[in-house]
């Protein structure tokens, strides 16, 4: 039988109430992800020969469930679960369940842990099949956790994760619906949990390669696991600073690719630690090196660098990329010149975790630039329905931007062509 969504998700937050604590949702979700995910492929994929991923004998979730009561419970988990599923899987960062700082010590870690364990022992919750009312529940749940993790972490942790309205119009505009590439590759620099780079999977039915770097330890193992609860276990995701550390390379040069989508840090301030000057991948050459204590132009230029000759891509950054002066404005002239912006979506203020500040999509389009007379413009800012303390794009907003944008139709106050001659550059 179908296990109902609402009855995963509510099954899987009360789970993080067990740990909640004292503890920053940011370090609870670290937890309760790992769990969902051993859960998953040990249901999914515990004894099934040539399985894209390995659960060794020993470290399935039966395993860790016969753990309950035990005084070492936190120390087997370590030791006898986690360990080795990273090892045949090449995780890294996974949380450890014999902290005692997170989750008590003696009596009151054995007690939480094993509370944690059996909410994941329900019945219903069986993951064999990994179907809910049709749909990819895994895939949905964790996404649903993200989302609340997110709100939960305040300004400074919600950066890992980009709203799936936002997420699916970028997936939406870039026009990898319609590529004719065979197996195409899509690449995320700063690919946080994943959910992007998954928005964009979900849009073709292509074969679609997944590449994505992320500076965060933690979150970067949680991108994995999201790329193997997604059934892209295949994607490949590294942990390094994009920036000084570009991990996606062709010899010396930048490895490049079809579609390139990001949502970096915004106006990141310390992008430059690191970074040699002249870049030796050329990213800045013939544009301008950014200023020192702002990335969000480094970012930019980065994807722009990484896209193929004809090569699309879409990147979320403040609205302040569009008018800042002095070294901004020269590569945003540059930019404009070359004809690699096909559009600019205005989006909505308070969208985004961590930040209220209004933003913006930038897409790109590196074929045919050269003949671009033009930039398609969006001010979507005031369509949108509050949420708690956030504002939501509504399945109407999403649609009217993704419809205008893709038929270029102008709607007076709304989007409209703007000629490269009309933007004062």
């Amino acid at each position: 039988m179908a296990i109902k969504k609402s009855q995963l998700y509510s099954s899987i937050w009360k789970s993080c109430d067990e740990l909640r604590g004292g503890m920053d949702a940011s370090q609870y979700k670290d937890y309760v992800l790992v769990l969902l995910f051993i859960k998953y492929i040990s249901d999914k994929y515990a004894g099934v020969p040539y399985a894209p991923i390995t659960v060794p004998v020993g470290s399935s979730f039966k395993d860790m469930a016969a753990l309950k009561g035990k005084a070492t419970i936190g120390d087997d988990i370590n030791k006898k679960i986690i360990a080795p599923i990273a090892e045949a899987n090449k995780l890294s960062e996974m949380p450890d369940f014999n902290n005692a700082e997170k989750l008590g010590s003696g009596a009151d870690m054995v007690k939480k842990l094993t509370n944690l364990i059996a909410i994941f022992e329900n019945p219903a919750l069986d993951f064999s099949k990994n179907r809910a009312e049709g749909d990819d529940i895994l895939g949905d749940a964790y996404e649903y956790l993200m989302r609340n993790f997110a709100s939960e972490s305040g300004k400074s942790k919600g950066q890992f994760y980009t709203p799936s309205e936002v997420s699916r119009i970028i997936a939406k505009v870039i026009g990898i619906a319609n590529t004719t590439i065979k197996t195409p590759t899509g690449y995320d620099p700063t690919c946080g949990s994943g959910s992007l780079l998954l928005k964009v999977a979900d849009e073709t039915d292509k074969n679609i390669k997944l590449y994505g770097q992320e500076m965060d330890n933690a979150t970067a193992a949680s991108a994995r696991m999201n790329m193997i609860l997604h059934d892209n276990a295949t994607a490949v995701i590294m942990r390094e600073n994009t920036l000084s550390t570009p991990l996606f390379k062709d010899g010396n040069q930048l490895k490049t690719f079809d579609f390139v989508v990001a949502n970096p840090p915004f106006s990141f301030k310390s992008w430059s630690n690191a970074v040699k000057n002249p870049d030796e991948f050329g990213r800045f050459e013939g544009f301008g090196t950014p200023p020192a204590k702002n990335g969000d132009y480094a970012f930019l230029l980065h994807i722009i660098r990484s896209m193929k000759t004809t090569g699309k891509g879409a990147c979320i950054l403040p609205h302040g990329v569009l008018f800042r002066g002095n070294a901004e404005a020269v590569i945003r002239t540059s930019i404009i010149r070359r004809g690699y912006i096909k559009g600019i979506i205005g989006l909505p203020a308070n969208l985004f975790y961590g930040t209220g500040i209004p933003a913006c999509i930038i897409v790109l389009d590196k074929e045919n630039a050269e003949n671009r007379k033009g930039i398609f413009m969006i001010d979507a800012g005031k369509g949108f329905v509050k949420d708690g303390n956030k504002n939501r794009l509504r399945a109407q907003d999403i649609h009217k931007i993704v419809d205008v944008f893709n038929k270029q139709i102008e709607i007076p106050k709304y989007s409209r062509m703007v000629s490269v001659v009309e933007i004062a550059i």
